[in-house]
């Protein structure tokens, strides 16, 4: 399932975290492939969508919009 969220936080090795903005609660995110070849950049205040796991562990950043 895809949520979007605004970057609240930039952390080492492409993570970041992400606050929701259906439930209002901070997730640990990764940048997915396409953006890591493509060289997109994102930064803190960005809107991005996040594509959430399904066992709730981290969520990956599919697009910045």
């Amino acid at each position: 399932t895809s949520t979007s969220g605004t970057v609240i936080e930039s952390l080492p090795h492409t993570f970041f975290r992400v606050k929701r903005d259906d439930t209002g609660e901070d997730i640990l995110t990764y940048l997915s492939g396409k953006m890591r070849l493509h060289r997109i950049r994102v930064l803190i205040g960005d809107k991005v969508i996040v594509e959430i796991e399904p066992y709730g562990g981290k969520g990956r950043i599919i697009k910045r919009v």
